[in-house]
């Protein structure tokens, strides 16, 4: 009797095995949607392009991005932490409703730490401080004595309350002592366009963004909020050098629902450490001023984790709220 129990117990193991190989090597069979929670022409748009094109390419399956954005992205990571968890929705983000938005928000639709399965961090980001050229301001020194000779006039923009780039002048808000204020946006590239046509004077943005603006003399960097300069500016000072102790940066992950197949995981976060090596993806994520991801699966969740403490702090010392 034991040894038919055990010959089925190994059989219904070896089961199981079979079922999951096969998943992994049949996966994805139909085309694959990669949800960025933003409008379209933002760093993180820009980003899940490069790698919906390159799993596409090795694939043989289509990997569509679709743009929902709103609500500091809750909209979109909304419709992936519902989603079927089957691998084929998923969730391209930047910080915000990851590790963020639990601490902007009184009460979310989804849990940031439930409901979704880590799959790669993709890339890291630097932070660049931008000023249209009518602003009479080339470095942060001159930009913050502006600030000070005119409180409360000098306004600075950013693709939502609670994102990163909205917290970087929170953060220069509190550490220089300026007065200054925020106007939220609906994504990233309304933000820019405003600057670019003068209605906000500055915003702190990430560098794949504004990089081609800054390269064509349509707006000016003056630092870089990461801890150190940006090989692709590596004329623009940090932040740092005027006011000590500043940093701030951003990065770009990827996300399945919760309970998706540990298989498609798998296979997903495979393929991605293999294209996140590639030398044509690495220039051209060096050519964004990023740096590909080098943590996959469960090390990205315990990122995300360390990331969540992180923002969470500075969220509750800038005061910043939605509800």
């Amino acid at each position: 009797m034991r040894g038919v129990m055990r010959r089925t117990f190994l059989a219904a193991c070896a089961a199981v095995l079979f079922s999951g190989a096969a998943l992994a090597q049949d996966y994805p069979s139909r085309p694959v949607k990669i949800i960025v929670p933003f409008p379209a022409g933002g760093s993180n748009d820009i980003i899940a392009r490069i790698v919906a094109q390159k799993l596409t390419e090795r694939n043989g399956q289509t990997f569509l991005v679709e743009n929902r954005g709103g609500a500091g992205g809750n909209i979109g990571a909304e419709t992936v932490a519902s989603a079927e968890p089957d691998g084929y929705t998923l969730l391209l983000t930047a910080p915000p409703p990851l590790t963020i938005n639990g601490a902007l928000y009184k009460k979310l639709p989804f849990d940031p730490a439930k409901a979704f399965a880590p799959v790669a961090l993709i890339a890291s980001v630097p932070i660049v401080l931008v000023v249209n050229p009518s602003v009479q301001a080339k470095n942060v020194g001159e930009l913050i004595a502006l600030a000070k000779a005119k409180p409360g006039s000098l306004n600075f923009g950013s693709s939502g309350i609670g994102s990163t780039n909205h917290l970087a002048g929170e953060l220069l808000k509190s550490m220089a002592g300026v007065d200054i204020v925020h106007v939220p946006y609906r994504g990233a590239a309304p933000a820019m366009n405003d600057l670019l046509a003068g209605q906000i004077p500055f915003m702190f943005d990430n560098m794949p963004a504004v990089l081609p603006q800054v390269q064509g003399k349509a707006i000016n960097a003056i630092a870089v909020a990461g801890a150190k300069r940006a090989e692709a500016l590596p004329d623009v000072p940090t932040v740092a050098d005027t006011v000590p102790g500043f940093e701030a940066s951003s990065w770009f992950g990827l996300v399945a629902p919760a309970k998706t197949p540990a298989p498609a995981l798998a296979k997903l976060s495979g393929e991605l450490e293999t294209i996140l090596k590639m030398p044509d993806v690495k220039k051209r994520l060096a050519e964004l001023g990023a740096e590909p991801g080098t943590v996959f699966g469960d090390a990205f969740g315990q990122f995300m984790t360390d990331e969540t403490a992180k923002w969470s702090k500075l969220v509750k010392a800038s005061g910043a709220t939605v509800d």
